[in-house]
Formats: C-alpha cells, sequence, structure tokens
C-alpha cells in the first residue's frame, strides 16, 4: 500500500529536484546538465542586482502577507460558523455551494471578472451608474489590484479550505461541550474555551506548511489580470520567471530565481516550527 504513494514521490517530487543544479550552470538544452559550464552563483547575483528586483520582491511580498492575514483565517471562521449551524440539510447546502467555485478554473473565473467589472456593460458598474455614480474601472486600476486578486481568492478556495478543519471539528470531544454547559459557558465561550483549543494543533501545522508556498502568489491568476496598467503592482516573481524562463528561454536564470523562493520558503518552515514547538505544539517534524 506504501509503494504508490512513495513511488509517486520519487517521480515526480525528488527526481525533478535535480533540476536545481541549472541554476549554477550556464544551462544550454544541448549540452545537457553535464555538459553545460558551471558558473556558480552567479544567475543569483545578476537577481539581486537587477532594478526590478526590488519591485518584484515588494509586489510578491505584500500579497503574500495578504494571503496569511486575510485568506488564512477566513476557512477557519467559515468552519467554525458552519460547525455552529444545527440544521444538517442547511448546513451541507451551504458546504456544496461554497465548494462548487474551487474546481471552477482561473481563467473562468477572471472572466467572470471581466464581466462583472468591465465599465463597458459590467453589472457593477452599471449598478453604480444608475444610482447616479461615475464607472469605476477596476480592472485597469492600479489602487484595486491586490484588492481584486484576494477577493477572487476568497471566493475561489476558501469553501476547499474548509474541509480539513471541519474534520478537525467533528473530531471534539463532545462531553468537553457538556462539561462547559455545566459549567454555565455560552455558546460564545464554548467557542473559546473549546473548540479553538482543540483545533489549534491543524491551524498551527496547516500555517507552517503554508508559509513554505509563503512566496506563491500564484501565476495563473496574476497572469491573467496583468495589464501594462496595473503592472508596476502585479509583477510578481511567478510572471517574472514565466517572461524569463518560458518566453526568452533563460532557463538556468529563471531557475535561480525560483531556487531564492524556495529557499526563503524553507526558511520559514523551519523558523515557524521552532516556535511552535516553543510554545507547547507539535510541529511538523
Amino acid at each position: 500500500m506504501l509503494a504508490p504513494g512513495v513511488l509517486y514521490f520519487i517521480l515526480f517530487k525528488y527526481a525533478p529536484m535535480w533540476g536545481i543544479l541549472i541554476a549554477f550552470q550556464d544551462y544550454s538544452p544541448f549540452t545537457g546538465f553535464w555538459g553545460s559550464p558551471w558558473i556558480g552563483f552567479e544567475h543569483f547575483t545578476t537577481f539581486f542586482n537587477e532594478p526590478q528586483f526590488g519591485q518584484l520582491f515588494a509586489n510578491t511580498l505584500i500579497l503574500a502577507v495578504y494571503n496569511i492575514v486575510f485568506f488564512f483565517p477566513l476557512p477557519i471562521i467559515i468552519a467554525l460558523l458552519l460547525n455552529e449551524v444545527r440544521k444538517e440539510v442547511f448546513k451541507r447546502t451551504v458546504q456544496s455551494l461554497i465548494y462548487i467555485p474551487h474546481f471552477i478554473s482561473w481563467v473562468v473565473v477572471v472572466g467572470l471578472a471581466y464581466i462583472l467589472f468591465t465599465t463597458e456593460g459590467g453589472i457593477v458598474n452599471e449598478i453604480i451608474t444608475s444610482y447616479g455614480g461615475e464607472k469605476i474601472n477596476l480592472l485597469l486600476n492600479k489602487d484595486w489590484f491586490r484588492t481584486m486578486i484576494m477577493g477572487e481568492m476568497m471566493w475561489k478556495e476558501t469553501g476547499w479550505g474548509t474541509i480539513l478543519f471541519l474534520a478537525a471539528l467533528a473530531g471534539v470531544d463532545t462531553q468537553l461541550y457538556e462539561a462547559a454547559r455545566i459549567d454555565g459557558a455560552g455558546r460564545w465561550k464554548q467557542l473559546i474555551h473549546v473548540t479553538l483549543p482543540a483545533i489549534r494543533g491543524t491551524i498551527v501545522v496547516l500555517l507552517i506548511l503554508r508559509l513554505g508556498h509563503f512566496l506563491d502568489v500564484g501565476f495563473e491568476q496574476i497572469f491573467l489580470m496583468l495589464n501594462p496598467m496595473n503592472r508596476e503592482v502585479g509583477e510578481v516573481f511567478e510572471t517574472y520567471v514565466y517572461e524569463r524562463g518560458i518566453q526568452q528561454g533563460d532557463f538556468s536564470y529563471s531557475t535561480a530565481v525560483n531556487l531564492f523562493k524556495s529557499i526563503i520558503g524553507i526558511t520559514l518552515v523551519v523558523c515557524a516550527n521552532f516556535f511552535a514547538k516553543k510554545v507547547g505544539e507539535e510541529g511538523i517534524y
């Protein structure tokens, strides 16, 4: 039973890690891994000295922080609210409705955003003008770019993120709630003193794992939302890697950029796991 899982990780996770070698080479597909000249940290030095580096890092970091601050807690809140619903039919209906967007591709989600917010007949702007307001070009306004990104992310992925938290809530011992009610605790105090402590371990583990992808802010969504008017705040590491690696064929350089992101991710995981253990949590290792 273990063999398929082990084989999957060997073939698709560990074997491709040899590809990071080209970050330290002047790689050419014609000479391959072993024939390409070794140049050490030259690509990293070039990347850090790029005029775009500061802007790319800032844009990526801001969206990453938004993900942790605004998106990560939302599935927890929704799961806690659903857990308080006592009518199973209503609860399962809401669960199904908020799960559905996860299965919609980003192409469709961004297409819906364009239909809703465009100034040329968009529903939102039509409603604004019908009440005497002026149209707002949300799609081209760089000040609204990050808000649009986070709004789409929350709508699409919040429901799917509640699955693990609802599973954790289902495992909470009901006797704890009974004891809390006997002690005079209302629903709010039961939430604070029973429910949240019971799922704290799950929250900590998922947060640590999320930090491993801290700078992965989503290529497809951002690439589809980018335009010349919002590129100043929307260009991130993923889109930069696509431009240099795929469009310009600079495989070594783009691999170095991705390796830089991965190093930051693993550093955050190690630090977060260390602090989690310091406060009494199990962590991930």
